[in-house]
């Protein structure tokens, strides 16, 4: 039986602070960080998919990444937002556990399709000749699935462990929901929950680590075994994963690092650019560093826009030459 002073509240007070101050400047970088964030993810996935010559595993792989960048990003801009507009900053208990779920469903996903796409470079630089064999589009399409299924499983079990907490206060400190965020202010002991925490960093944030670590040290034993043209060609390939994967350990590395401290011993703007850093600069660079880094990609999405503004002209002199 509950003890009677245990509070379920149905609405959840976020962290907004300072930034309601100037919320007309945030809600202007968030509309634009929003918008850039859909386009050049948009951009990426149609061009992979129109143009059957970039239906290859490593662009794939690519377009799955975008897919999450899209997914992690919906979870995050409309509720921002729609919070900047008000005057008091809340969102219901049941939309902060939905939040819980996307985000952290999304930065599970953007790690594991990462070891995916450093077991692909793996196989295509070690082992060229099976390449093709090794990586057919059926094992490309189940190491998706495995790359989603991995986190919604476990953060599932994670959601479930925190939906039985009774809470004895409503105020989130961040500006969006996350699962430390809501199982801090359980009224009872959490053990069970800091438990399988614990295990689900490890499943993701070691494991996945461990695998990409482990295919770029055989990475690099091939290329320093092989020819300076071979090397070049990997590099090239293999650098926008190399940096999308800085860029989100840096913003898994501030998150981990908020958790170690009492929030509101770190300045207020340091505390919101770090929480938020994972969730908006990899859906925004991903798709620049793809589409700038990768010849082929740019070349299609160059194509595209310069085919798109020469009908445009087509269509305006056909317009005036009727007026006349």
């Amino acid at each position: 039986m509950k003890n009677s002073s245990y509070l379920s509240p149905s609405v959840m007070t976020l962290g907004f602070g300072e930034l309601t101050s100037m919320r007309y400047m945030y809600l202007a970088l968030v509309v634009w960080g929003y918008l850039s964030t859909v386009l050049s993810n948009v951009s990426v996935i149609l061009v992979i998919i129109i143009h059957k010559e970039l239906q290859e595993p490593m662009y794939i792989f690519i377009c799955a990444l975008c897919f999450n960048g899209l997914y992690g990003s919906l979870a995050f801009y409309p509720s921002l937002f729609i919070n900047l507009l008000q005057k008091v900053q809340t969102i219901s208990y049941s939309s902060c556990i939905l939040q819980v779920f996307a985000i952290h469903t999304y930065g599970g996903c953007e790690m594991t399709l990462l070891a995916v796409m450093a077991l692909d470079r793996y196989v295509c630089i070690c082992n060229p000749l099976r390449y093709n064999s090794i990586m057919s589009s059926a094992m490309v399409y189940k190491l998706i699935l495995a790359a989603w299924s991995y986190p919604f499983i476990l953060n599932t079990i994670h959601i479930m462990l925190t939906v039985r907490l009774p809470l004895c206060d409503s105020a989130i400190l961040k500006i969006y929901c996350d699962n430390w965020s809501v199982v801090r202010l359980s009224c009872i002991d959490t053990t069970l929950n800091n438990t399988f925490g614990m295990v689900a960093i490890i499943a993701l944030l070691v494991v996945m680590p461990s695998l990409i670590f482990i295919s770029y040290i055989a990475i690099l034993r091939a290329c320093v075994k092989s020819s300076k043209d071979f090397r070049a060609k990997a590099l090239k390939t293999c650098a926008p994963h190399l940096i999308t994967i800085t860029i989100f350990i840096v913003g898994v590395l501030f998150e981990l690092f908020l958790y170690r401290f009492t929030p509101t011993a770190i300045p207020y703007a340091l505390r919101v650019f770090m929480s938020v850093h994972f969730l908006v600069a990899p859906p925004l660079l991903n798709p620049l560093i793809y589409g700038l880094k990768l010849t082929e990609i740019r070349i299609k999405i160059i194509q595209q826009v310069k085919g798109h503004f020469r009908e445009n002209i087509k269509a305006i002199d056909h317009e005036n030459s009727s007026a006349k």
